[in-house]
């Protein structure tokens, strides 16, 4: 497995990840995505700002995570200090045939990697309530619920914040 920056040549094997996931978590009761979020200006977006990492297997993408400085306003809901620099994990994502292969472990030490490199102290993530994948996966690689947000871009749905600090 590889991680490296996506590119524009990576978009449509990103939407096809993105159209094989959505329907499994909304099944799961997990409405943080939809048909129209993340959507391919998002990534293409996040490809032009440099932002955009995958996680390559022989050529195929078996996941995504956009690794920014970007920090919702809400967090500040749970206490985090939003002046403090913070490597942000959004749109954090793996395509369903290779779940619990380590690729979201994978990119969430990317993010650890890129603070260190640019000497940023803390990450910070958020996940949807309704998804106990995630929220069992950041307290075992050293992330500390800091407690329930709302997010004003998706209202009616919670969302959880964790922060680990390096």
């Amino acid at each position: 497995m590889t991680i490296r920056p996506a590119t524009s040549a990576d978009l449509p094997a990103l939407m096809t990840l993105i159209k094989r996931i959505v329907p499994l978590m909304q099944e799961a009761g997990n409405f943080q995505w939809d048909d129209q979020y993340p959507n391919e200006a998002v990534f293409n977006q996040d490809i032009s700002r440099d932002q955009l990492w995958v996680a390559d297997i022989n050529g195929q993408i078996a996941g995504v995570a956009a690794l920014t400085e970007d920090q919702e306003p809400e967090y500040a809901q749970v206490g985090f200090d939003l002046s403090q620099r913070a490597i942000v994990t959004h749109r954090l994502a793996v395509d369903p045939s290779y779940q619990g292969q380590g690729i979201a472990v994978a990119l969430l030490n990317q993010a650890g990697k890129l603070a260190i490199e640019r000497g940023i102290a803390f990450l910070r993530i958020d996940t949807n309530s309704e998804n106990p994948a995630t929220q069992r996966l950041f307290p075992k690689l050293g992330y500390q619920y800091a407690g329930e947000i709302t997010l004003s871009f998706r209202p009616g749905l919670r969302f959880l914040a964790y922060e680990k600090q390096l």
